[in-house]
Order: structure tokens, then C-alpha cells, then sequence
């Protein structure tokens, strides 16, 4: 999840070896992709999981611009976030799991 070009709100999606994970960004979760073999880390910066900790994200695609630096950006295809409120129950589970970190997976 980073920067709709400069505010780090809009997904992006770059070609393996090109972003380069900090120590302090937070592992969501790996997605699934049809044709690929290996699932792609989707990744946050540690202020805005302070900010979405509390949500279940979807990554979601539509017909649309996606962010010059993209792959799917010549597609024109583009990344949207949907997203709820964990509930009760899913946040206790949740609050008790540890948080992986560029730091704690390399």
C-alpha cells in the first residue's frame, strides 16, 4: 500500500526486486494471483497501520488509472481498497497476533 504517487493511499504493485521493504512496514498478507506462482506480499508503512490497523482491507480491481509507477498502470486497470471494521471477535483474535515487520521477516 503505497503512495497513490505521494500520499500512500493508493496500492501498488511493482515487479519482484523492485520495492525495497523497510524495517519498520507492516506484512498484511500475501495475495494470491492467478498465473503466479509464488503469492505477493502486500505491504504498509507503519503510520498507516496505525491508521487501518482496526479494518479488514480487500484489494479489489477496477477499470481506471492506476498510479504511474504501477504495473498495472498500461492496463488500464487499477488498484482499490475496500474495507469494514473488524468485528468484536476478529479483533481479539487479531490484537493478540504478532505484527510481521520488514525488520522480523528478513
Amino acid at each position: 500500500q503505497s503512495g497513490g504517487c505521494c500520499d500512500g493511499s493508493s496500492p501498488m504493485c511493482y515487479q519482484a526486486g523492485e520495492f525495497r521493504v523497510g524495517g519498520q512496514d507492516v506484512l498484511l498478507g500475501k495475495l494470491k494471483v492467478a498465473d503466479i506462482q509464488e503469492p505477493i506480499g502486500f505491504w504498509m508503512s507503519a503510520s498507516q497501520f496505525e491508521y487501518w490497523k482496526h479494518t479488514h482491507l480487500t484489494v479489489d480491481v477496477v477499470d481506471g488509472r492506476g498510479g504511474g509507477f504501477s504495473l498495472e498502470s498500461p492496463e488500464g486497470k487499477r488498484f482499490l481498497i475496500r474495507s469494514r471494521l473488524f468485528t468484536a471477535e476478529e479483533w481479539q483474535i487479531l490484537e493478540s497476533s504478532p505484527v510481521a515487520t520488514g525488520a522480523s521477516t528478513h
